[in-house]
């Protein structure tokens, strides 16, 4: 089945009660039983729920992997990752990163015992230098946020195992990518990790997080944490993601096009400096991202030639059609400034070591005509 077809229907069975095409709300805190312990294969909506179970089937056939898991965010679902460790194993993660993903690990799991190392990815081989018997968990984003940096999947896991020679679990972040464009299971991941609040549910209505993974003890594990700690979304952000999901490749395709059109135009402006996309065939991963993704994506940040603060502060407010707010991945056009706001919690040294400067300004691409885009970046840089 092609993927297009495969977003419409996957997880998705008419209600066997009415017919009904689109899979109901179940609105449900628990469910009656004929006897103690017989029931209909539900029983307290914190553990089971059939809206949810649709999405989670839904999401393991977009990602062609084997089972799906939903959380109440896209931290709740790296929270629970992170719970499969115990004190005292590391794990090695990108140095360019989500800041909420930054915060979770250095202020909630360090406290724990759980070791970091922060590395530049881009260089598959980097990672050797840090693995060891403890070592239990490589992390990725890629493209990355906000640099828009690329990291070789297959390589990673390639390299992790290598040099282990042992199981060591992979988990890539696919926020940036969408399943449209990439999927890390086929290329050596054990779990995708999906912020679903964007670019899967879309419509910037929805704060939804998923895990995928193809192996059942792995499904068992993390299903138990989902279970057990109980950050479990509700039956109607399910629905709102299962809705969102039936559109995601036409909302990629244009996504994608008017990313590379607003690309090419800031790279061409007399006042914007450097451009950062892994679309351009001189970025440092183009090669890699021409392999293992389908498409170069509508998420891209850039500097002005007047590198303050003070002019990437007054371009920010001064849009008006890209919107300056957080998050990504919905249909309208966003504006961002990661150093105050979705990276503000990695310490401004770090920042600056890794790339990130107080002037990067990121955008989220969205999908009205790409004609209005241009000119509202024009205006607002000029």
């Amino acid at each position: 089945m092609k993927l297009s077809t495969k977003l419409i229907h996957a997880g998705v069975e008419p209600d066997p009660t009415t017919g009904a095409i689109m899979t109901p709300i179940y609105q449900t805190s628990t469910y009656v039983q004929s006897a103690p312990g017989v029931n209909k294969g539900y029983e307290y909506a914190r553990s089971q729920n059939p809206t949810r179970f649709a999405l989670e089937s839904a999401l393991a056939h977009i990602e062609n992997g084997k089972h799906g898991l939903c959380f109440g965010s896209g931290v709740a679902a790296t929270d629970a990752v992170l719970r499969l460790l115990v004190p005292g194993d590391e794990v090695i993660a990108a140095n360019d990163m989500y800041g909420g993903t930054y915060r979770l690990f250095t202020k909630i799991f360090e406290k724990m015992g759980i070791k970091f190392h922060f590395v530049n990815m881009q260089d598959a081989s980097a990672i050797r230098p840090y693995i060891n018997k403890k070592t239990k968990l490589i992390w990725a984003e890629t493209p990355t946020n906000p640099l828009m940096n690329i990291v070789d999947i297959a390589a990673l896991a390639k390299v992790g195992r290598a040099e282990a020679g042992r199981e060591i679990l992979l988990c890539v972040d696919n926020t940036f990518a969408s399943p449209y464009l990439q999927n890390p299971l086929d290329l050596g991941a054990d779990i995708v990790l999906h912020s679903a609040t964007k670019y899967l549910g879309g419509h910037s209505d929805v704060i939804h997080g998923c895990l995928v993974m193809n192996s059942d003890e792995l499904r068992e594990k993390l299903y138990f944490i989902q279970k057990s700690c109980g950050a479990v979304p509700g039956p109607q952000d399910c629905f709102l993601v299962l809705r969102g999901i039936k559109t995601l490749h036409v909302r990629m395709d244009r996504h994608c096009l008017n990313g590379e059109a607003i690309a090419h135009f800031l790279r061409e402006h007399s006042k914007v400096g450097k451009v950062y996309w892994c679309g351009f065939p001189d970025h440092p991963g183009y090669g890699v991202a021409s392999k293992q993704m389908r498409g170069f994506g509508g998420m891209m940040s850039f500097t002005l030639k007047d590198d303050s603060v003070e002019a990437a502060k007054k371009l920010l407010s001064s849009t008006h059609v890209f919107a300056l707010a957080e998050s990504l991945g919905g249909v309208e056009s966003l504006i961002n400034h990661p150093a105050s706001m979705t990276h503000a919690s990695i310490p401004r040294e770090e920042r600056l070591k890794n790339g990130l400067s107080d002037s990067l300004i990121r955008l989220s691409v969205g999908i009205e005509d790409v004609d209005d885009l241009k000119e509202d970046l024009r205006q607002a840089i000029g």
